[in-house]
């Protein structure tokens, strides 16, 4: 139920979604009302395991989820992920305003000084461009092991684009709940590595949101197992702050 003005913008875009769109790796569409306070109907999933915890079996599933998602022809009308650029970079943001990204104690002033080229260069030439369908909000909370289904909810945020962003956006997450390992499958993707650190750098150190009090913790969660990945792929020294989760 969309019970804000944002969250029922975001309904909207997920029921246009489900409108045009049947696919093995979606719930399915039940219903949908569009009054006051929109209601959007999926099936049931109480029944299925979220995770973590992950396994070689449940990374196997959603890596080939992630491929079957890749393959699918989008629904007309996505935003495509080049025009949703502003949304995503986030390392000019960070430059021209360091001290809120600072206070994340992520990195000292010297590193940031010493890594914002490399940064900022990896947010301008990451290509987004493509005709591939993109989820944009690969997490752990958004995948569903449903008997031998897996599913992939949360969907107002589709586009079309370079679909790896959605590959390079699952790792913050794993990296949190499945540790080391997880660079195993992580793609070599230095630019959009750096972007997806930007992101996270950037919006990590906004304020507080009152419709969704764990999106800050979750981000500066995610920028602490982002940006040393980035660093490394960028061939940056690791950030020399504190990157303790929780």
């Amino acid at each position: 139920m969309g019970v804000s003005e944002p969250t029922a913008a975001w309904l909207r875009d997920e029921h246009r979604f489900y409108w045009q769109m049947e696919a093995p790796f979606l719930p399915r569409f039940l219903g949908w009302d569009d009054g006051e306070a929109p209601i959007l109907l999926l099936e049931d999933l109480s029944a299925g395991t979220w995770p973590p915890p992950w396994d070689e079996a449940r990374i196997d599933r959603a890596t080939a989820m992630l491929d079957e998602i890749r393959g699918t022809r989008p629904p007309e009308g996505l935003p495509t992920l080049a025009s949703l650029w502003s949304d995503v970079a986030g390392w000019r943001l960070v430059a021209g305003e360091p001290d809120g990204f600072l206070a994340l104690g992520v990195c000292s002033p010297a590193w940031l000084e010493r890594a914002l080229p490399a940064l900022i260069g990896a947010d301008e030439s990451a290509v987004l461009a493509g005709d591939e369908l993109l989820h944009l909000d690969v997490r752990s909370d958004n995948i569903c092991f449903m008997g031998d289904r897996t599913l992939m909810v949360d969907w107002n945020a589709a586009c079309v684009g370079n679909a790896l962003l959605d590959r390079v956006a699952w790792m913050p997450s794993l990296f949190l709940e499945w540790g080391p390992q997880a660079e195993g499958i992580a793609p070599d993707e230095p630019e959009l590595a750096g972007l997806m650190a930007g992101y996270f750098a950037h919006h990590a150190r906004l304020p507080h949101i009152e419709d969704a009090p764990r999106v800050r913790g979750a981000q500066r969660d995610s920028l602490k197992a982002c940006l040393p990945w980035a660093a490394r792929l960028l061939g940056l020294p690791p950030p020399d702050g504190n990157l303790e989760v929780g």
